[in-house]
């Protein structure tokens, strides 16, 4: 066993039980934060419907527009992952109206545009997981995943540290991202 820098313990795979597979892993120690609140968090209430309550700096909102609204994800891959979410509280996209759709396309793609001005990123990896079976942490309020990515993203300090180095805090990531959105 090791210490890491944050105090947590680190285990030297190579001496641990079991048969070597196939597959890699990328283990994600930084999510814990996420996991350890739990599911009676979310029950409690949704933090997609209390975001836009909030003033935009506390909600980490960078856009409302009439039927969605963009936000920073509190527990980010990487900086500048966005969420866009309905206002309304609907689990799945096909519960979703026509202009709830269309606005979610249009404000993906505007965040598309504002990430890659502010941050020039390389590339996107945009998403909905449908159900916690599907990977959902907030199940009950649908929202996508813009997750800005760079060729250089994939090194060796999150597998190695476990350590996922973020360039900029969330407040000066939302007040860039914000201040680049169009009005």
């Amino acid at each position: 066993m090791t210490d890491t820098p944050a105090g947590e313990r680190a285990e030297d795979a190579t001496r641990l039980a079991g048969v070597p597979d196939g597959f890699q892993r990328l283990w994600t120690p930084h999510r814990m934060a996420y996991i350890a609140a739990g599911p009676e968090v979310l029950r409690k209430a949704c933090p997609f419907c209390e975001a836009p309550e909030k003033s935009d700096a506390d909600g980490l909102v960078v856009a409302r527009g009439r039927t969605a609204y963009a936000l920073l994800n509190l527990f980010p891959y990487n900086s500048g992952h966005l969420l866009i979410c309905p206002y309304r509280h609907i689990a799945t996209y096909d519960e979703a109206t026509a202009e709830e759709v269309a606005e979610i396309g249009e404000m993906t793609q505007t965040a598309m545009r504002v990430l890659r001005g502010v941050s020039r990123c390389d590339g996107f990896n945009i998403g909905m997981n449908q159900g916690s079976v599907a990977g959902a942490g907030v199940d009950e309020h649908l929202h996508q995943h813009v997750v800005p990515r760079w060729a250089s993203d994939a090194n060796f300090f999150p597998i190695i540290a476990r350590t996922k180095a973020l360039p900029q805090l969330l407040g000066e990531v939302r007040e860039a991202v914000a201040g680049a959105w169009p009005a």
